[in-house]
């Protein structure tokens, strides 16, 4: 078998069937013998994985692997024993003193290099709501071995039993919570590799030295039942997810980050599940109350994640009065939080804001404040565009004929996560969700949409429908969400036939 040693400037490769990809000078000089190189057929995408990532990748697969072999044998009890005894470490001030100071350098370092530290910093309430999932995963039912259906034949039967999946690779942003999340997966037998932004990395392996690992051996799990890749290398990512002995890959974070991670997945034949854009909708009807969108609006705009408002839509016959409930209500978020809320508005819509909106104020970015026009128009066809926002929260307005104008930008915009609708109306309501393209559909603030805080899950991620509809199971991807059947046949006559 030959094997790839080197590469050269100018050098073509085929992909998708019919397109060619040229090698950069910049791939060449830096490729080596012993290192891979990842075609994407999709996008033609050329992507370098040294040989150092791809063996801590490697090694980290394997370690969970071997792990998996010996879950069958570990009871649902020595399970429960160590959620408690992580979420116990993560409680003791001893043992999370380290965490936490590995946690402020990488803030520190964050924001240092212009980095957002939004979802970075592992506050007094990030840290309560780990102990917390911890505790539900302790307290949730195993599900291992369950009999799902059994189908009775003259003479035997057979039963259809849940069963642990496998390695569970799990490439997910900066955010140390999920870290704790993803553990989830051991609840119903399963084992997970992880691989976190280089932002987190030093939290992450904090997490692993001072409580993941020393609970994982108190309660006398496999070693390796939860895996870090410990490297910044983005390359060890698409390593993980080209490795056969994973069993489901979940990538989280930024768009086109995942897109490009479910694309190495899917062509490495193992089955994805992905969260990328977050980023919602709230639709104003012409039957809201105007104090009812007011409080969804500010009530969705506390902190940047996935579940935020980003985009606004009001019907022009309520324009009047819904467009200064929906200024107030932002003027309210700063009162609230202290800080200046940024507004994109769309260029046809802009004839009700008034002309202090659109003069210079301090925006809080990632680098530091920033003078810049609190509101600035866009054109109708960036409605989607999510706005990522460090301390100043940052939306887009936008008014429609109606309700069903709204859904059909959504549909066609947006990233088919999240949308309300503040109406009166019933047969409204049940309107927009047969049409709203969307997995997650409320008549409030967008915030609920949340495993842990909607479900009493906590979350390995949650799905939108940008890379298509889910095949037999909803948005929100938990712990006791990955899982496999397996047949077992019984037979009570020894003399069976076909």
């Amino acid at each position: 078998m030959n094997e790839l040693t080197h590469l050269e400037p100018g050098m073509r490769l085929i992909y998708g069937g019919n397109r060619v990809a040229t090698v950069d000078e910049a791939l060449a000089t830096a490729f080596q013998a012993g290192d891979r190189l990842i075609v994407v057929q999709s996008t033609g995408d050329l992507l370098h994985v040294p040989t150092d990532a791809w063996r801590i990748a490697g090694n980290a697969v394997g370690a969970a692997s071997s792990a998996f072999d010996q879950m069958s044998a570990v009871t649902d009890d020595q399970i429960s024993a160590f959620y408690e005894a992580f979420a116990g470490r993560l409680e003791d001030d001893a043992s999370f003193s380290p965490i936490a100071a590995a946690n402020d350098a990488d803030v520190t370092s964050a924001r240092d290099r212009g980095r957002t530290t939004t979802r970075l910093v592992l506050d007094d309430t990030m840290r309560r709501d780990m102990i917390e999932g911890l505790r539900m995963w302790r307290d949730a039912p195993g599900g291992r071995g369950e009999i799902i259906e059994s189908i009775q034949h003259q003479g035997w039967r057979v039963d259809q039993i849940r069963a642990g999946l496998g390695v569970v690779g799990f490439v997910f942003e900066g955010r140390p919570n999920v870290f704790a999340d993803a553990t989830g997966v051991i609840r119903a037998g399963n084992t997970v590799v992880f691989r976190i932004g280089s932002d987190a990395l030093g939290t992450a392996e904090a997490i692993v030295e001072h409580a993941l690992d020393p609970a994982i051996a108190e309660a006398g799990l496999p070693a390796g039942a939860a895996s870090l890749v410990a490297t910044a290398s983005r390359a060890a990512g698409w390593a993980m997810f080209s490795d056969s002995r994973v069993g489901l890959a979940v990538a989280r974070g930024s768009g086109p980050a995942v897109a490009q991670l479910g694309a190495v997945a899917r062509q490495a034949g193992l089955p994805v599940s992905l969260h990328g854009t977050g980023g919602t909708w709230i639709v104003a009807g012409e039957s809201a109350k105007a104090s009812n969108f007011a409080a969804a609006v500010t009530h969705s705009l506390d902190r940047k994640v996935c579940n935020t408002l980003n985009t606004a839509a009001i019907v022009d016959s309520r324009a009047e009065d819904l467009v200064p409930a929906f200024l107030g209500a932002l003027r309210r978020v700063e009162d609230l939080q202290g800080v200046t809320v940024k507004l994109h508005v769309v260029v046809e819509s802009d004839g009700l804001i008034p002309a202090e909106w659109f003069e210079e104020r301090g925006i809080q970015r990632a680098e530091g404040e920033v003078m810049e026009p609190q509101a600035e128009l866009i054109s109708g066809d960036r409605l989607g565009e999510e706005w990522e926002w460090e301390e100043s929260p940052e939306l887009t307005l936008t008014l429609v004929p109606d309700v069903e104008t709204a859904i059909r930008l959504f549909n066609e915009q947006s990233p088919k996560f999240a949308a309300s609708l503040i109406s009166e109306d019933a047969a409204e309501h049940e309107r927009f969700f047969n049409l709203i393209d969307s997995p997650f559909v409320g008549d409030g603030m967008t915030r609920w949409v949340d495993g842990q805080y909607a479900f009493n899950r906590p979350e390995l991620g949650l799905s939108n429908w940008q890379f298509g509809r889910l095949f037999g199971r909803g948005g929100v991807l938990s712990g006791d969400s990955v899982y496999t059947l397996r047949a077992r046949a019984t037979q009570d006559d020894p003399e069976l036939r076909r």
